[in-house]
């Protein structure tokens, strides 16, 4: 049994079926029998339309769950584990988005699902299983 989770940029581009997702990233959300999302990617994808840096997520803002659903993903709640490993991380990466995201899947023993080549920073860390692009 495979359970993946997916950093924000990998959700929202398979949503839009943009070309940046790559095909290993394609055929791990196809494969996993369960593919989670944490709950602060909605923050995420808020804050940064709300700024102005997502624009193209904007349509999207109040169907977010119901398209999850639609994929077959579910919401992980972001934890008091994840939350408290997040800030203690001995990780120079500040993104507070990732930091949750990264200690998630961590604290959930998941692999996560990212572009973002910041989270190798964390391969040292006994409970990171990696990351699949």
């Amino acid at each position: 049994m495979t359970h993946i989770l997916l950093d924000t940029h990998a959700w929202a581009w398979s949503l839009t079926a943009d070309a940046r997702l790559s095909t290993a990233a394609f055929a791990a959300m196809e494969q996993a029998d369960t593919v989670s999302i944490s709950a602060i990617s909605l923050f995420e994808i808020g804050q940064k339309v709300r700024l102005g840096k997502w624009p193209e997520m904007q349509p999207f803002l109040g169907s977010l769950a119901r398209l999850a659903d639609q994929q077959g993903g579910r919401f992980v709640d972001v934890s008091p584990e994840a939350s408290l490993l997040a800030s203690t991380l001995d990780w120079a990466h500040r993104d507070p988005f990732d930091r949750i995201i990264g200690a998630t899947a961590m604290t959930r023993g998941l692999t996560l699902i990212s572009a973002d080549t910041a989270f190798d920073g964390l391969a040292a860390e006994p409970k990171w299983l990696g990351r699949i692009w």
